[in-house]
């Protein structure tokens, strides 16, 4: 079960899609696609930078960025209400199945994939 601002988040997204009359357009396929895009949108607002500028955004970009990863995010909570399942829980069997792909005595310290090494 979602804990309460997943659930009052889930909620309100789909609210504002029924009052919009865009719940029809949210296919599973289609918020896909669009969570993709958002994606693009986050990635291209640290395109070009050095890693120190990356790490320290000016209060503009760092606006743009908070807006773009909440699409990323709302896109994502939206695919898990239209697809019914719990995306917290999907995240913590995710971690877990990662902390068994990625033991910590074989990995620490490389970013080797889990097939790597």
């Amino acid at each position: 079960m979602h804990p309460e601002p997943w659930n009052e988040l889930t909620h309100r997204l789909r609210a504002f899609a029924l009052e919009r009359d865009w719940d029809r357009f949210h296919s599973p396929k289609n918020l896909a696609m669009a969570l993709t895009g958002e994606a693009g949108e986050l990635a291209a607002e640290f395109q070009w930078l050095t890693e120190a500028e990356s790490q320290s955004l000016d209060p503009e970009c760092m606006a743009r960025v908070q807006q773009e990863a909440a699409d990323v995010l709302l896109y994502l909570v939206r695919l898990a209400d239209k697809l019914q399942f719990d995306l917290v829980d999907a995240a913590h069997r995710k971690i877990d199945l990662n902390a068994e792909r990625y033991p910590v005595d074989q990995v620490r310290g490389s970013s080797r994939k889990y097939n790597q090494y």
